[in-house]
Formats: C-alpha cells, sequence, structure tokens
C-alpha cells in the first residue's frame, strides 16, 4: 500500500502552502504528492492524471478538502466512484472525516459517505459558479466605471511598414 497526496490550486498565482502542510504533517514523502495549478472545472490536469495512473487497489489518496478534488458534481462522483470502486483505493479527505473510506465499510457507512459526497460536491459546484457569477458581475461594473482589460495599446512607429518588411526578409 502506497500513500499519495493530491494539491490543486485554481492558478499559479495561488499559493499551495496550506495543503502541502497539511500533506507533510501526514508524513507523505514529496515524490507521492501531485499538485495541479488549474481550475476544478473538470478533471483534465496532467498531475491528476499521472497519478491516477500510479494508483493501485489498496493504496490511500488524500485531499484536504473535497473541492481540491474538484468543483463539477458529476465529475466528483464520477471520479469518487473510478478511484474507489473501480481502482479500489481508499481516499481520505483532510478536513471532513466523514470522508474516508477507511471507515465505515458497511451499507451505513457507505451510505453516509455518499450522502456527505454529494452534499459536498453540489457545494463545491455551486461555489464554482458563485465565483464565475462574482467575477462576470466585477469585470461588467469595472467597464462601466471605464476601466479598460488588457495591455494598454501602443502607438506604432512611422517606420512600422519598413521595420515589418525587414522582418519578412529576416534581416
Amino acid at each position: 500500500m502506497k500513500i499519495y497526496g493530491y494539491i490543486r490550486v485554481y492558478s499559479v498565482d495561488q499559493n499551495e502552502d496550506r495543503q502541502l502542510l497539511a500533506m507533510n504533517e501526514l508524513k507523505i514523502p514529496p515524490s507521492q504528492i501531485f499538485m495541479d495549478k488549474q481550475s476544478g472545472k473538470d478533471f483534465d490536469r496532467p498531475n491528476y492524471k499521472k497519478l491516477v495512473r500510479k494508483l493501485k487497489a489498496g493504496d490511500l489518496l488524500y485531499i484536504l478538502s473535497i473541492d481540491r478534488l474538484g468543483r463539477n458534481y458529476e465529475e466528483i462522483q464520477k471520479q469518487w466512484r473510478v478511484l474507489t470502486k473501480e481502482i479500489g483505493i481508499d481516499i481520505c479527505v483532510i478536513d471532513m472525516p466523514l470522508l474516508d473510506t477507511r471507515n465505515g465499510k458497511d451499507l451505513m457507512g457507505t451510505f453516509i459517505a455518499d450522502l456527505v459526497l454529494q452534499i459536498l460536491s453540489f457545494v463545491a459546484q455551486s461555489e464554482r459558479e458563485n465565483i464565475k457569477k462574482r467575477q462576470a458581475e466585477g469585470i461588467a461594473a469595472a467597464k462601466a466605471k471605464g476601466v479598460k482589460f488588457g495591455r494598454p495599446e501602443k502607438a506604432v512607429p512611422d517606420d512600422f511598414g519598413k521595420i515589418v518588411k525587414a522582418w519578412e526578409q529576416k534581416k
């Protein structure tokens, strides 16, 4: 049995330290911690895919919270089934002890874990939708105030045509 950790942050400029700290406290070797810096809207993430290819029946996967796994309700449910039923690993969601597949393997425990998973994955997707809505509202409000997005325009030099010709001739 091997122990793995999975970390996901939304973007390159987000900080993964909180998740790394949790994995270090569990003494997960750095070589067995996989991290992606991209959206949780789907599971098309390079390091998540690498992790899934490494997982074998009986392994244990730690994630800090269910929204670090993903933010799409149906995809979270599907991935959970793939990981726990098809591959046969255990998953422990650190901040939600009810989502630890090592416990309660009887019918009642499985039922409770499935209910909690459904509720939390619903909340994760709802939060993603709220983030997108708030972002769109913020952009619309900024545009209404005259804020310009994107790189500022730069004046074209007088000899631009000449420069382009020289570039085309690889000079």
